[in-house]
């Protein structure tokens, strides 16, 4: 398995920069739910507030 990770990463080096790049553009979700009690409710808090002003300001 490691051999093939490698060819393929001789074959196309630009891959790992692209996920690179990727993942710090678009961010990791879950790791908003990663962490404690308290994380998990100051991220509902900001998700509710959210939706809050977002149907506020639909009218």
């Amino acid at each position: 398995m490691q051999k093939d990770k490698k060819e393929k990463r001789e074959k196309n080096p630009m891959i790992d920069f692209a996920d690179a790049v990727n993942r710090s553009m678009v961010g990791d979700p879950s790791s908003l739910v990663k962490g404690g009690c308290l994380t998990k409710i100051i991220t509902l808090v900001i998700i509710v507030i959210g939706f809050f002003i977002l149907s506020r300001c639909s009218y």
